[in-house]
Order: structure tokens, then sequence, then C-alpha cells
């Protein structure tokens, strides 16, 4: 019977520890994502996955040594999974670049093995020129409003996106010959 009475201390207890650690850091996890996550929308669904995270993990008895930590390391890696996603679902849409899906499925092999290239290529790339160029080739943002948002100046993003379109060009040369030779 004991037992059956601590449960609701319990979830008592958590709540309030819940409240407390996001009534904390609400305010500067929000900060820290929308610096980071250009779409508003994104930035909030971010944070409320990550706001989420710590009520299971504090429901599941999972014990947070340092919360505000914690709650910006989930943040970084869901905003790295948001980047990802919105990379992957840009090289898909090259669509004249690549072979058409609808020409069967050697050109399904062939598009996977494209876009899968490309994709391990940008992971190849320093992470300043790969953001550049995600950003400015793929997400389609002016340089003008990277610059703005990061805080580094307009020739130095110039110049990463021009090291980063080099590199790609080298790395990807081999592959563009072979596809165009078929």
């Amino acid at each position: 019977m004991e037992e059956v009475l601590r449960i609701p201390r319990l979830t008592a207890e958590q709540n309030r520890q819940i409240s407390e650690v996001v009534g904390r850091e609400r305010g500067r996890l929000r900060n820290f994502v929308r610096k980071r996550v250009p779409d508003a929308a994104d930035a909030e669904d971010i944070l409320q996955d990550v706001l989420y995270e710590l009520v299971q993990a504090y429901r599941l008895m999972q014990p947070i040594e340092h919360a505000g930590a914690w709650l910006y390391r989930v943040a970084r890696n869901r905003i790295v999974d948001l980047f990802r996603r919105k990379r992957l679902a840009a090289l898909e849409d090259l669509g004249d670049l690549l072979p058409s899906p609808d020409a069967g499925p050697e050109a399904v092999y062939a598009r996977t093995l494209l876009i899968e290239e490309l994709n391990a290529a940008l992971e190849e790339l320093p992470e300043a020129q790969r953001d550049v160029f995600v950003a400015h080739a793929m997400d389609g943002r002016s340089f003008k409003e990277i610059a703005n948002e990061t805080g580094v100046g307009l020739n130095t993003l110039l110049a990463r996106k021009h090291y980063a379109v080099v590199y790609l060009r080298r790395r990807l040369q081999a592959i563009y010959d072979e596809y165009l030779n078929r």
C-alpha cells in the first residue's frame, strides 16, 4: 500500500523538477535554437521535441545530472537531424541532373548512388564550407542573409563556397564522367 502512495509523490516531485528546469532554460534554449535554425516553425518544433525528451527522461527515471547541458546537447542533435533531412530532400530535388526514377531499375540505382556520393562528399567538407554551400546552393539563401545570421563577412562566405564547389567538382568528377559515358 505504501508503494502505491509513493507514486503520486514521485510524479509531483518530477513535475516540480521538470517545471523548474523548463522555467530556467526555456528562453535561453529557444534563443540557442533560433540562432541556428532560420525557420521559426522548425525552431519551435525542435524546442518542443527537446522539452518532450526532457519530460520522457524524467518519467522513465533516467537521471540527468546537468539538465541545462543535456538540453543543449539534445537541441544540437535535433538541429543536425533537421539539416540532414533538409539536405537529403534538397539532394533528391536535383531531378534534372539525376536520372529519372521512372526510367527503370538501373536509373533508380544510378540516382541512389549519385545522391549517396554527393551526400558523402558534402560530409567530407569542413563544416564552415559545408554550411555555406548548403545554405546558399541548396536552401537558396542569399549570402547577405547568411552573413547577417552568422556574423561572418561576405567575402569569407564567398571564399568558403568557392572552396566547397572546387572540392565537390574534383571529388565527384569521376562519377559524373562515368554517368555521362553510359
